[in-house]
């Protein structure tokens, strides 16, 4: 099968003939019909995250079942499959606890050391990344990633609900538990940041504030219910926020992953209010909070956000009936649909600002 491939980090991705096992134990073959480029596999791609290499990146993915192992009972031949990074065991007391987003045992899911690889390529193993590697015709995954969806989303906009909407609309609706009547600033208007908007405006956020420094991308952030919007290049961001919100709001959400941002962040938070940081940032990167007896008073919490703490089973076919019922923005996140091979170009106009999502749909 065609697959994108990292050989090494900064080499870029080389299309390559790979194959693929059949699949064992609890594994679903999918025929991936989509798969988006999400911001973190270029991260992955360009800066040593300790990712073994060559590998197949990608983890937003929509395809049809094609086959399955002989102990999945989750997912049957035809049924139309969301894919999601969260690897969870099922058994261990974060995953019963329901909190499969923070599993002990993530990687048991996998296949181990003494089964054949899911993927070869000359018959030397190659990693797949996330235990997805969606960049390719096919995908083996374990049925734990898999949510089973409706026939009826189309499967450019079903493929971002596993990262990009889980993430972002997760942070705000399970994380940060945004209630009606409550206030929320996003800082970073790309496709995670945009789905933090749609998950505050399906929560009931009484006032949605976009911060970005492209003006496009905050008219964009309007149609995804930023009831305000502040160009950071114009204004202090700081500033901006609590002259629209006395004391500031009551949720801040970094989606960028620069300590610049974060530390701001942390200022837009009224008391008693919580800042959630949603950006990957590069390892080593630090953010200094002063810990003096006024932040103390202001019982502000500061949280990292994991895949906005979702439970892919539950969530994912709840965000789907969320936008065939008109309630939830995903096709506006597409920005073009690309071909294998256009990766490297995509993740280029990404990069610059021209995009939101590609969506391979050509392999």
């Amino acid at each position: 099968m065609k697959a994108s491939v990292v050989n090494g980090v900064g080499r870029g991705f080389t299309v390559q003939d790979l194959v693929i096992g059949e699949p064992r134990g609890f594994e679903v073959l999918v025929d991936v019909r989509a798969s988006g480029l999400c911001h973190s596999d270029l991260h992955l791609a360009e800066v040593d995250y300790g990712l073994p290499m060559p590998t197949v990146l990608g983890h937003e993915v929509a395809g049809v079942v094609l086959a399955v192992g002989p102990a999945v009972t989750a997912a049957r031949v035809g049924d139309h499959v969301v894919a999601c990074l969260v690897k969870f065991c099922g058994r261990c007391i974060e995953c019963t606890s329901g909190h499969t987003f923070a599993c002990s045992t993530p990687n048991s899911t996998l296949r181990s050391a003494s089964e054949p690889p899911r993927l070869t390529y000359n018959g030397v193993a190659m990693e797949q990344a996330h235990g997805i590697g969606g960049f390719a015709e096919q995908s083996l995954v374990h049925e734990n990633q898999l949510a089973v969806v409706s026939k009826e989303i189309p499967f450019t906009a079903a493929c971002i609900i596993g990262c990009g909407t889980v993430t972002g609309a997760g942070a705000a609706i399970n994380t940060a538990q945004v209630r009606p009547g409550d206030t929320v600033a996003v800082l970073g208007t790309g496709g995670v940041g945009l789905n933090t908007i749609s998950g505050a405006r399906l929560a009931g956020a009484l006032r949605i504030i976009a911060i970005d420094v492209d003006d496009s991308k905050l008219e964009v952030a309007r149609r995804f219910g930023a009831t305000d919007v502040i160009n950071a290049t114009r204004a202090d961001p700081v500033e901006a926020v609590k002259a629209l919100v006395d004391g500031g709001v009551t949720h801040a959400f970094e989606v960028i992953g620069l300590p610049q941002t974060q530390a701001q962040a942390v200022q837009l938070a009224r008391h008693g209010g919580g800042v959630h940081l949603v950006g990957v940032a590069r390892p080593g990167t630090t953010l200094e909070i002063e810990s003096s007896l006024g932040m103390l008073r202001a019982h502000t919490a500061v949280s990292g956000v994991h895949m906005g703490s979702t439970n892919l089973k539950r969530d994912i076919p709840m965000f789907v009936d969320y936008y065939l019922q008109g309630r939830l923005n995903l096709d506006d996140l597409v920005s073009q649909e690309i071909g294998l091979a256009d990766i490297p170009k995509a993740y280029e106009q990404l990069r610059a600002g021209k995009v939101i999502r590609s969506v391979i749909t050509s392999f």
